[in-house]
């Protein structure tokens, strides 16, 4: 697979708490550069940002980040917010207690909400995969295959673990035919990226597969 596929599937991805417009700034130079899917930024930035690569790149940001414990109204309202701003593309974080408690009619409606508030913008729905059964898992890919969104994504990177193989190839089998697959978190070089995406994702949220290609130390998400 050729490089300038793998970067195509890539959400370039910064979002730690502590990061300026200097470094917002770099990864969109350098999405643009090595033509990535997207930036995947912080709330804050996403007007700034779009502003700043208009329709040279789209720009992703994170809604209910990263801890899913939001009511529905503020990540809609968060949604709406992000949208008027500019953005391209949603990743909401799902209420993991929601889930765990079998409150599914709750979950599902949450989505429907925010992708209702997206319209035909691209939602992508975080379901933290290292906090979940298997079980819970394939309970969520009915679940956002019935709301009507467009990507499931494996993990914040924020929690106890990233994106696995095992978990992308539980996706693959249990989704609906119109929904995507996200790998996100750890993914540490270009083996994985690979792998990953021959197991069926179609994205990738990742900071460090540009940086490797920059012959850069490939830390972070």
């Amino acid at each position: 697979m050729e490089r300038k596929e793998i970067y195509s599937k890539v959400d370039h991805t910064l979002l730690g708490q502590a990061c300026t417009w200097d470094e917002i700034k770099v990864i969109c130079d350098d999405a643009i550069a090595y033509g990535t899917a997207s930036v995947c930024i912080p709330p804050s930035f996403v007007k700034r940002a779009k502003d700043y690569v208009g329709d040279k790149m789209a720009v992703c940001t994170v809604i209910g980040f990263p801890n899913g414990y939001n009511t529905t109204a503020v990540k809609e309202f968060e949604t709406k917010d992000a949208l008027a701003n500019g953005a391209d593309e949603i990743d909401m974080v799902i209420n993991i207690g929601d889930l765990r408690a079998g409150d599914t009619d709750k979950v599902r409606d949450e989505i429907k909400t925010l992708k209702a508030a997206c319209g035909d913008k691209i939602l992508k729905v975080i379901i933290e995969t290292c906090l979940l059964t298997d079980e819970e898992k394939v309970t969520m890919c009915r679940l956002v295959t019935e709301a009507g969104a467009d990507y499931i994504k494996t993990s914040t990177g924020f929690s106890t673990a990233g994106a696995t193989f095992a978990d992308v190839e539980l996706f693959a089998k249990h989704v609906g035919p119109d929904v995507k697959i996200k790998a996100a978190g750890g993914i540490s070089s270009f083996d994985d990226a690979i792998r990953f995406i021959e197991l069926g994702a179609s994205r990738l949220g990742t900071s460090r597969i540009i940086k490797l290609a920059k012959n850069e130390t490939a830390t972070g998400y």
